[in-house]
């Protein structure tokens, strides 16, 4: 799945609701998502990673729908910056 495909997913299950609470109280609900995947981080691994895994998910999936109801393609704005690598120094891996 692309990024993109990744989006559209997430609109079509979520973007109506989110719209509807607007992009601060979104913003608020992937702030959380981010804590929760930092208390993750943070935890021994007892699930084989499982949890991880799920949180990642979530911080993506909010971080998408907060794109989408700002109007902007993430795959589009994510290849725009890096795809000549660094955006400081143009390097892969990066020289800076």
């Amino acid at each position: 799945m692309t990024i993109l495909e990744f989006q559209k997913l997430i609109e079509a299950i979520y973007l109506e609701r989110d719209r509807t609470r607007g992009r601060d109280g979104t913003f608020v609900w992937f702030v959380e998502e981010v804590g929760e995947l930092a208390r993750e981080l943070a935890r021994p691994r007892k699930d084989g990673g499982k949890n991880l895994r799920e949180e990642f998910a979530d911080v993506l999936a909010w971080l998408s729908t907060l794109a989408s109801i700002e109007g902007v393609d993430l795959e589009a704005a994510a290849a725009e910056k890096y795809k000549k690598g660094c955006p400081k120094c143009h390097s892969t891996p990066c020289a800076c």
